[in-house]
């Protein structure tokens, strides 16, 4: 039969596994995601405490050197100079959590041994609003280093005790050294209700994209079932083509936004900056579909459904909790992450719709794919075309 004689019947099963694992690999960064290097604050405000006829210690540095020692390559400690830097540094998104360590951290642990002792204070700072999981899991850590310093610090002070002679406690000795550190959780840009966990910039990635990517297929087919008797001519449809998107954009954002807020029940702080930001970001994934399909045509629809199916995933997660290959080589590509990145700032920083590194990185993204859209109405008549192109190309020589 003719039938089995057709290449294509036997690569199949071929076909079918390449598209399982392109899938499967989509699923890799969210299975039993480990951190590396998750950037958190510490602020050593202790100032030692000196004991007649000792020397000078400070709690505060060994307890430092004590937890960078403990947490390998999943943390990286970033010591800052005071509480106000530390904030002022999750205000920009550099720390998931931070670790505040009292002026009096010294003080108060040498007086454990006296009849008056005094429980010292640690804070625990946790930046919600910069990823849900990231954040989760590096205060869960903080509030670990504070739970095993406290059973640490008990034994030490506890055999010390034993070493002097002590037979018995007081009930206030007993009540201090029960948690001889106390901990002070604060939660700082938290997203509050409705903002689906956090992941509510995440949220309203897919169906823009969507839209964004049908609308620049729609378009780019019915631009080529035209014909075109000049070059001039061609550079004007592609004109058009551009000045369509911009109405589509203005349509998806806006229209979003509403959508988002009104019907799907999302928290958007500012309508009017969110619309305008999702406008923005469609008009500029808009010029970039359509300006790959203009060079590849057809062909160029796949890359972007990988894109897709590849970057949901990743953006729901930290880079500093994806695998080595997908923070070094995936991550870093997907122009869908400075709209989640440019949203997180808006929903959970109080940002507003301000000129920063994602308007900044969608506006060049828009910039250059409509240059290369413009431009490609000068390709050369020689490269391959899909079949409806070809035909046009007698045309387009004279």
């Amino acid at each position: 039969m003719k039938f089995f004689k057709d290449k294509i019947v036997w690569a199949s099963p071929v076909i079918a596994f390449v598209i399982i694992l392109i899938f499967s690999l989509t699923a890799v960064p969210t299975v039993q995601p480990t951190p590396k290097d998750l950037p958190i604050a510490v602020v050593n405000a202790d100032e030692g405490f000196k004991a007649p006829d000792q020397e000078k210690m400070n709690a505060g540095e060994k307890v430092l050197e004590n937890i960078r020692e403990k947490s390998g390559t999943s943390v990286k400690w970033v010591q800052v100079a005071s509480v106000e830097e530390m904030k002022k540094g999750m205000d920009g998104q550099d720390y998931y959590a931070g670790l505040v360590i009292p002026k009096d951290f010294s003080a108060k642990q040498a007086s454990l041994q006296t009849a008056e002792p005094e429980a010292a204070q640690m804070e625990v700072v946790v930046n919600q609003g910069m990823n849900t999981a990231a954040s989760t899991m590096a205060g869960q850590m903080l509030n670990g280093v504070v739970d095993q310093l406290n059973q640490s610090i008990r034994t030490q002070v506890m055999d010390g005790m034993v070493n002097q002679g002590a037979t018995s406690l007081s009930m206030e000795q007993a009540e201090v050294l029960a948690d001889p550190i106390e901990k002070k959780v604060t939660n700082v840009h938290i997203p509050g209700e409705n903002s689906a966990n956090g992941n509510s910039p995440v949220s309203l990635f897919q169906p823009l994209w969507m839209a964004s990517l049908g609308s620049a297929a729609l378009i780019f087919f019915l631009v080529r079932k035209g014909t075109v008797s000049s070059r001039k001519q061609s550079l004007l449809v592609k004109a058009g083509q551009a000045a369509v998107g911009m109405v589509i954009a203005l349509v998806v954002g806006f229209g979003l936004s509403w959508v988002a807020s009104d019907i799907v029940g999302i928290h958007i702080p500012d309508y009017m900056d969110t619309a305008i930001f999702l406008a923005i970001t469609s008009y500029s994934f808009y010029l970039m579909i359509s300006a790959v399909l203009a060079i590849l045509g057809s062909k160029g629809l796949p890359v972007f459904g990988l894109m897709l199916f590849f970057g949901l995933p990743l953006l729901t997660l930290a880079p500093e909790m994806l695998p080595t290959f997908y923070q070094d080589w995936i991550y870093p590509w997907l122009p869908m992450r400075f709209m989640v990145e440019g949203l997180r700032e808006m929903f959970f920083f109080d940002h507003g719709l301000v000129w920063n590194g994602p308007l900044e990185s969608l506006t060049a993204i828009g910039g250059v794919s409509l240059i290369v859209l413009l431009l490609s109405a000068f390709k050369p008549l020689g490269v391959e075309m899909d079949a409806s192109e070809k035909e046009v190309a007698p045309e387009l020589n004279h």
